[in-house]
């Protein structure tokens, strides 16, 4: 199978500034630090300036900005309290995600993203309020689109035993 991947240092980002400064080209630069030439295309497309070029210091600033930081509910205190106050109300998810986007004329955060928060962030304390909520206060969601009862029920043309003959 293939390496595994790691992300690129700021001493490889050095390196790249350096090499590339030389002259070198990308498959050597790529061959220098035992890197694929496609890594080092798109670190020089992705992290360089449109007026400086690549600088190992922007590059690096660059990259750990695209990085995931945390969900939209963690990051922003508003639009959390906003959720938890309507949620306390009474309203679901579904409900918050969709009177946020009429409000603001595009989708704030999805309800998926509400569920998750509360699920990964809340569940984990054990003092179970968080249930509360969840418009059916229940710990996880069930599956939808299921059929429910026993398979047997689905059966056509099922008579109970005291409708059969004796024989059979």
């Amino acid at each position: 199978m293939g390496r595994q991947y790691k992300h690129i240092a700021v001493e490889e980002r050095c390196e790249i500034f350096r090499l590339r400064a030389g002259g070198s080209s990308i498959r050597q630069i790529a061959t220098s630090l035992d890197r694929s030439p496609s890594t080092i295309t798109r670190e020089l497309m992705c992290n360089s300036s449109g007026k400086t070029g690549y600088k190992p210091i922007y590059a690096d600033q660059q990259s750990r900005a695209r990085r995931w930081s945390g969900s939209k509910l963690d990051r922003d205190d508003n639009l959390r309290e906003h959720v938890l106050s309507r949620l306390k109300q009474g309203w679901s998810p579904e409900q918050v995600s969709g009177r946020l986007a009429r409000e603001n004329g595009k989708q704030v955060i999805s309800y998926e993203t509400i569920y998750r928060f509360i699920y990964a962030q809340m569940a984990p304390k054990k003092d179970y309020s968080w249930r509360h909520l969840l418009p059916r206060a229940k710990s996880r969601r069930g599956c939808s689109g299921r059929r429910r009862g026993h398979p047997a029920s689905f059966t056509a043309h099922r008579r109970p035993l005291s409708e059969r003959p004796v024989q059979a």
